[in-house]
């Protein structure tokens, strides 16, 4: 299993929820956070913001579905045809074990909708 945490713009946040959502991957934790990328935050005349809104979507899905994944949200969180700076990070970590607190069963992968056709 793959942890996938993608740092997005806020205003694209919501159509990534709905593209994973549309392909078959629900379950998504959204987190809102702030930072800076390589361009070190935004200058407005003499104003530095170095720290600037984001959203963190965190979702868990089996191996063999990671480049679905990440092409779902690539494709809603990209700003226009070529992309701009500050469209945001997506990190993939492997994960060892998953348990569901109420049962307190170990998963031995996420339960997820069958994916569909992009």
């Amino acid at each position: 299993m793959l942890m996938i945490r993608a740092i997005v713009r806020p205003a694209k946040a919501q159509e990534v929820m709905q593209g994973l959502l549309d392909a078959g991957y629900p379950a998504v934790t959204k987190i809102p956070v702030v930072g800076r990328g390589k361009q070190r935050g935004l200058r407005v005349g003499d104003v530095v913001y170095d720290e600037l809104p984001k959203e963190m979507l965190v979702t868990v899905v089996p191996d063999a579905d990671k480049r679905f994944v990440l092409d779902a949200i690539m494709m809603n969180a990209k700003t226009g045809e070529e992309g701009k700076f500050g469209d945001g990070k997506i990190f993939v970590s492997k994960v060892e074990e998953v348990y569901t607190i109420s049962s307190g069963l170990k998963e031995s992968e996420p339960e997820i909708a069958e994916p569909k056709e992009a």
